[in-house]
């Protein structure tokens, strides 16, 4: 079974709705976020809410809500913490994550490089290669959704793959096909 993981900034939107798309699939699924600390939407665009990670996702709920649960509500932060509750306990920052994975799949360029940049510097122990592959979704509710069914089908054929080493640029280059308008990047790096 292919082992994943799927990557965002602050592991609280995009990587979370891929996660929760996977896990239901019967998937093996860890997310994590690359940023230095979570933030999340506050009352205005120069107020976010900051967090550290390993900050469990039911805290944060129950401080929003206390703070304004008309806004946090209406913004759909709580439906999102909500979500991430039930799946995990705490967003995790991948630079501090020694898992293996098979597969990541990152949710942005930069999360891309962070995710690339670590696993050189991390330098390889047992030869072990992972895919590393990033679809492009912008920091939304409704993006976020269009990208965890995205990452579902990348995920659905990857994990069919014989030898995926192999076949990993037709899986890419059929899911370019299918989302023309979401950019792709793969990069093989080892553990």
């Amino acid at each position: 079974m292919v082992r994943f993981a799927v990557i965002c900034a602050s592991n609280q939107n995009r990587s979370m709705e891929a996660h929760n798309v996977l896990l239901k699939n019967g998937f093996t699924v860890s997310s994590y976020g690359t940023g230095t600390m979570v933030r999340l939407p506050g009352p205005t665009i120069d107020k976010p809410n900051i967090y550290n990670f390993g900050t469990p996702y039911n805290d944060v709920y129950q401080e929003l809500k206390g703070k304004d649960t008309q806004l946090y509500q209406s913004n759909g932060l709580l439906q999102m913490l909500d979500r991430n509750r039930k799946i995990k306990n705490s967003p995790e920052r991948w630079q501090e994550s020694r898992q293996e994975f098979d597969v990541i799949i990152t949710c942005e360029e930069r999360c891309f490089d962070a995710v690339c940049e670590d696993l050189i510097q991390r330098g390889e122990s047992r030869s072990n290669p992972v895919h590393v592959i990033n679809v492009d979704i912008k920091d939304n509710y409704d993006e976020a959704l269009v990208g965890g069914r995205m990452i579902h089908h990348l995920a659905k054929d990857i994990d069919q793959a014989r030898d995926l080493d192999q076949e990993i640029q037709p899986i890419l280059d059929r899911f370019n096909q299918r989302y023309p308008s979401t950019p792709v990047l793969h990069s093989v790096s080892y553990f």
